[in-house]
């Protein structure tokens, strides 16, 4: 069993940043691929960016590719892993939830992931 607390979240302007994070309990953080999804009123929850569980590889949804804005980066000594976005922007808004997928790598697949923290609110004003 794994449990996932993210925080980090909150009301940023546009153009603002935010790094969320997102705590692990277990002592098998190691083995899990994790990933950042975001839901926003109305939508269905899609992928933002995914680490897998060794760390090695990283994946990032189309919508974020090629800003470098946005940075998935896991600290397996602290069973942690952040996401770092600046530039943000209104459409931007959204809980953002973090999740856990037994020996995944940087997959996009909700179905790939095992377990889910709560969500942190993340609102960007224009």
């Amino acid at each position: 069993q794994v449990q996932l607390v993210e925080s980090g979240g909150g009301l940023v302007q546009a153009g603002g940043s935010l790094r969320l994070s997102c705590a692990a309990s277990g002592r098998t953080f190691s083995s899990y691929g994790m990933g950042w999804f975001r839901q926003a009123p109305g939508k269905e929850r899609e992928f933002v960016a995914a680490i897998s569980w060794s760390g090695g590889s990283t994946n990032y949804a189309d919508s974020v590719k090629g800003r470098f804005t946005i940075s998935i980066s896991r600290d397996n000594a602290k069973n942690t892993v952040y996401l770092q976005m600046n530039s943000l922007k209104p459409e931007e808004t959204a809980v953002y939830y973090c999740a856990a997928g037994f020996l995944a790598m940087s997959t996009g697949r909700l179905s790939d992931y095992d377990y889910w923290g709560q969500g942190t609110q993340v609102t960007v004003s224009s």
